[in-house]
């Protein structure tokens, strides 16, 4: 799949902004063909040196970005060649599905085994232990601890649960 065909997604445009961040995405977003150096890079898109170089090491860091050394023989300064890979970014988006999943099916685990007690005051949240703790009053505001429902956001973790597990194509016989 092509650069541009890439950037045009806008999960993709999503994924590379929460990468590197709103400084770096003007990186992200015009890769060059080809090899170019960070220098080149921070004067053709107008940007700090220091921002560009961060860009680049974290598109090094998730493979989206690699790049050899050459050293200048009569100076003896090293300078970077960098070029785009952004053919992993469908894996590396699969993987982060994958963790994401893993991460709901642990917290919805934790809901569904914790009680929970609410300050509708301060809108604090504190497990059963907690708030026995504190006598079942808010440390904060002295108000009465409710006891919590939580069936709503365990169903939400639920449904998205099943969404994901179905874009992944995950036999989830336990459900």
């Amino acid at each position: 799949m092509a650069f541009e065909d890439l950037l045009e997604d806008p999960v993709i445009q999503k994924y590379l902004h929460e990468l590197v961040g709103p400084k770096g995405m003007p990186v992200a977003a015009a890769p060059p063909d080809g090899e170019v150096t960070d220098e080149e890079l921070a004067e053709e898109l107008d940007l700090e040196l220091n921002d560009v170089r961060r860009a680049l090491f974290i598109l090094y860091e998730n493979d989206l970005a690699s790049y050899r050394r050459l050293r200048d023989e009569d100076s003896g300064w090293l300078t970077y060649l960098w070029t785009f890979e952004y053919d992993n970014i469908p894996e590396n988006l699969e993987e982060e599905m994958y963790r994401l999943h893993d991460a709901l099916e642990d917290r919805q685990e934790y809901e569904r085994n914790h009680e929970f007690y609410l300050c509708e005051i301060c809108s604090i949240r504190f497990e059963f232990g907690e708030a026995m703790d504190f006598g079942f009053e808010c440390p904060e505001c002295g108000s009465p601890l409710e006891s919590m429902d939580n069936d709503r956001l365990v169903n939400a973790m639920d449904e998205r649960l099943e969404a994901l597990e179905e874009e992944l194509n995950i036999d989830n016989a336990d459900a």
